[in-house]
């Protein structure tokens, strides 16, 4: 079907590590609150390389929310975040505009900040998953 399921706002709310084990979850989004501390809080920086840590260990993508800057960025690349998203690459648009944005670049798929794919893992198989990979 196409359908990939993301964990928002991980590690807050209740975002509890149970889902990562009961869900099946594809990507796992770090809440901006820990994003906007990086470069001047070390805990946010612990947390957030930790959350990346624990998401490629369960074969999960993990995405940053809230980047507002290139020293927020830099921590992310060292950290292996996946993908970023935020003001620093674009700020919201409306429904027309994305569509045309759309339409003139069919091949787009935004902006990752890591390196090229990892190899799949175990905890990452389509059994895990519940569908094919691509």
């Amino acid at each position: 079907m196409g359908v990939r399921l993301s964990l928002d706002d991980f590690g807050t709310g209740y975002s509890s590590l149970l889902y990562l084990m009961r869900l099946p979850l594809h990507e796992i989004k770090i809440d901006r609150s820990f994003i906007a501390g990086l470069g001047n809080e070390a805990d946010s920086g612990a947390i957030v390389r930790s959350a990346v840590g624990l998401g490629h260990n369960l074969g999960l993508r993990v995405v940053a929310e809230g980047v507002q800057d290139r020293a927020a960025e830099a921590v992310l690349i060292e950290a292996g975040c996946d993908t970023a998203q935020g003001f620093l690459y674009g700020r919201p648009v409306a429904e027309a505009d994305m569509t045309a944005l759309l339409l003139t670049n069919p091949g787009s798929k935004g902006a990752a900040i890591a390196a090229p794919e990892r190899e799949e893992t175990p905890a990452s198989s389509p059994e895990r998953e519940g569908t094919p990979t691509p």
